[in-house]
């Protein structure tokens, strides 16, 4: 090939030859390297196929299908209309809005229509036991499980989990089915090759691979957020169908996807099995969920905050409030505690104690390690059930607050302070049973309006003790400062809502 030494060249023509002459070495080792060599560096990197893989476990999913019927007019009786125009006797338009209002009101009186909608699925058991998402078969009245062979099977609901979104399901025949089992998800790590097999639009038994793109996305769906995601093509119908790893274990439930277009664009989540599978067990033994329950409202810790409460990093689960005669109010656990490890595993952040809580067996007694005023303690909880919590209402209750004290004003923060009244508590729409220092104004140049601090808050601790006047807010502020803290730790409700706030005191 000759080269004209005369033309200029662009400016990235001399690094292209350089990288192109740098991969020469890599070129030619290819080139000339055996066979063997070539199939044992792909097997090495990435699966040559995964044709085996997907026939074995190809049986074991399963496209799900709900009928549900549809009252064509909702609510008692026919549903209102405007009354037909007066007319004079005779006149054309007479007979036709008459006409026009009879049909209307045939409409109304139309029988239900039936909807129906498709997903996936996968035995977990060969007597019959399948899994699904429980957005795939909510408000179903009749649920279908079809098999890759074409049978189609009616299915039964054993128990369900909207806070997960999952549902175990259960039908009858008189052959084994192919079952696939969990895997651990926990040991999934980012890049490694997954494959996902559904009913993407109806086109049942599509397999498609990927990677794990990422792990522990919160997507906002629920309290439990820990989804794995993957660039495996996922699309509608999608929904309730297995993600496997390399030995053909399910290590995920294809729940989500990301796309402005409703298809995939390389963006799909799963519920992780180790989540899973403790869920699918107690909707098989109980036909419902019994989670553990620890009985406290917590927050994140942020770096001022963990600052404010010497911590040494920010790590853990702050404590903002604990409901009357819980578990953890039993155990001695107070509002300003930071969880820093529950039975035994650690509690990096504030978002992964209640699914560690939640993992935990009812009427277990563990262990919770605690930092509490500058040092470390731990107690020893009894887990109570998280079902049974929100059924007696107690998750509502409202812990008592000290007697309130006569109101004055005073700056500081950036805060207008002043005691709680009768009238305030009226204006300002507050609880009976609070008790704290009100907010009235917040300065705009102000670290407490970075916090969104607004006039209604109401301080309730600072520097994890009560306050009940504004003297006492500015005691404890001054009292940071002398012994040279750069924030001080508020405990601030707002209509209910507890939380720490940490607000710069230099």
């Amino acid at each position: 090939m000759a080269i004209d030494s005369g033309r200029r060249r662009p400016a990235w023509f001399r690094p292209a030859l350089i990288r192109f002459a740098a991969g020469l070495p890599v070129i030619a080792a290819l080139l000339f390297a055996s066979p063997d060599m070539v199939h044992a560096q792909g097997r090495a990197n990435a699966p040559e196929s995964f044709a085996d893989l997907a026939q074995k476990l190809l049986p074991a999913v399963v496209n799900i299908s709900t009928t549900q019927n549809i009252p064509e007019r909702r609510g008692a009786g026919p549903r209102p209309g405007p009354e037909m125009p007066q007319f004079p006797p005779g006149s054309p338009f007479e007979e036709f809005f008459r006409d026009f209002f009879d049909r209307q009101g045939r409409e109304q009186n139309a029988p239900p229509r039936r909807a129906t909608s498709l997903g996936s699925g996968f035995v977990i058991d060969a007597e019959g036991l399948v899994v699904t998402n429980n957005h795939v078969i909510q408000d179903a009245d009749e649920i279908n499980v079809i098999l890759q062979d074409d049978t189609n099977l009616k299915a039964e609901l054993v128990g369900r989990d909207p806070k997960t979104d999952l549902a175990l399901l259960r039908v009858k025949t008189d052959r084994k089915l192919t079952a696939v089992t969990f895997g651990d998800s926990d040991g999934m790590r980012v890049g490694d090759w997954v494959l996902a097999i559904g009913n993407p639009f109806g086109l049942g038994g599509t397999v498609t691979a990927g990677i794990i793109s990422a792990r522990a996305r919160d997507i906002n769906a629920g309290p439990y957020d820990d989804f794995l995601q993957t660039d495996a093509s996922i699309n509608r119908g999608n929904s309730g169908g297995p993600m496997f790893n390399m030995r053909g274990e399910v290590i995920g439930i294809n729940t989500a996807i990301f796309s402005p277009s409703g298809g995939s664009v390389g963006i799909g989540f799963a519920i992780p099995s180790t989540l899973a599978r403790s869920v699918v067990a107690q909707l098989k033994e109980y036909g419902r969920t019994r989670r553990g329950w620890l009985g406290v409202r917590i927050q994140g810790v942020t770096p001022e905050i963990a600052e404010s409460l010497g911590l040494r990093s920010a790590t853990g689960a702050l404590v903002a409030s604990v409901t009357p005669n819980g578990p953890a109010a039993e155990a001695g656990i107070q509002a300003g505690d930071v969880i820093l490890t529950f039975d035994g595993k650690e509690v990096n952040e504030m978002r992964r104690l209640p699914r560690v809580v939640a993992e935990t067996g009812v009427e277990e007694r563990v262990p919770v390690k605690l930092w509490r005023r500058g040092q470390e303690q731990t107690v020893q909880v009894k887990v109570g059930e998280l079902e049974a919590a929100e059924e007696s209402g107690m998750l509502a209750a409202i812990p008592d607050e000290p007697a309130p004290a006569a109101p004055e004003s005073v700056e500081a923060l950036g805060l207008k302070l002043t005691g709680i009244t009768p009238e305030l508590r009226q204006q300002f729409d507050l609880n009976e049973q609070l008790r704290g220092v009100l907010v009235t104004e917040v300065a705009g140049n102000s670290s407490a309006a970075e916090k969104d601090l607004r006039p209604g808050d109401v301080i309730v601790e600072v520097g994890q003790e009560e306050v009940s006047t504004p003297q006492d807010v500015a005691a404890k502020v001054k009292a940071a400062k002398d012994a040279n803290r750069k924030t001080v730790l508020l405990l601030i409700d707002r209509r209910g809502d507890l939380r720490f706030v940490a607000l710069n005191v230099t």
